[in-house]
């Protein structure tokens, strides 16, 4: 049964900003975009993701995304969600071992579904929600409505998304302040030292070389967090089409 902890979401209607709930939260790429925008947001994580980059920069709230019940979300007006990728990445290398696994579990996918049902009834009204993930899970849990290089989306997607430049996982929508292309699909430096590519194929730990690290590492963490954050243009296009 899910549990119902406190309510950090219902104010009361003290507060005037639009309120953004953020799951599997990370470093905080939703929340930048969305706080840049004017909205207020709580994120949600089972870890506190900080890694000398100062924090996640809304109000964090370390919980289980499983444990948690839509209804105290009935004052958001949208919910993001990055679920973690691993599982889909991995099945998606070219290896023998990697495609011989069984079906991965959709159970983190799927929660932020379950948690805007919740939230929608509880509000008497429609709350967006937007899915990220990587473009492997597309085989398990179904087709993405859009992609910005290797950030794919479920959910409510804009009809009209804004579309990329340049060359294909590289260019950027958003102008010159983005022009550093895409952290997961094209050459970057994860925490400014290695470089990471092709994330999307499964990849991206492999060709970067930190499955030298172990997988509790905070060099590890730090890792997977700044590879999975969502670009700020993508977050503030977001944010404004859903702003009330």
């Amino acid at each position: 049964m899910t549990a119902r902890p406190s309510d950090p979401a219902s104010n009361g209607g003290v507060f005037s900003s639009p309120l953004c709930i953020d799951l599997y939260c990370g470093l905080g790429g939703w929340a930048f975009g969305f706080l840049a925008e004017g909205w207020r947001v709580i994120g949600f994580d089972t870890v506190r993701h900080d890694h000398g980059t100062g924090g996640y920069p809304g109000q964090l709230v370390l919980q289980d995304v499983e444990t948690l019940h839509g209804a105290q979300f009935r004052q958001a007006h949208m919910i993001v969600a990055s679920p973690p990728c691993e599982a889909y990445s991995y099945r998606a290398m070219p290896w023998k071992r990697a495609r011989a696994l069984p079906a991965p579990s959709n159970t983190l996918f799927e929660a932020p579904w379950r948690l805007r049902q919740e939230a929608s009834a509880a509000a008497g009204r429609h709350i967006p929600l937007i899915v990220e993930n990587v473009r492997a899970a597309q085989q398990w849990v179904g087709p993405a409505r859009w992609h910005y290089g290797s950030f794919y989306l479920w959910g409510d997607v804009p009809a009209l998304m804004p579309q990329p430049s340049g060359q294909k996982g590289v260019g950027s929508w958003f102008g010159p302040a983005d022009q550093r292309g895409d952290p997961r699909e094209a050459s970057v430096y994860s925490l400014r030292s290695e470089a990471i590519k092709q994330h999307a194929s499964g990849r991206a730990w492999f060709d970067a070389g930190f499955t030298r690290f172990n997988s509790r590492s905070a060099r590890r963490k730090a890792a997977t967090a700044e590879i999975a954050k969502i670009p700020l243009g993508l977050a503030e296009y977001i944010a404004r089409v859903y702003k009330p």
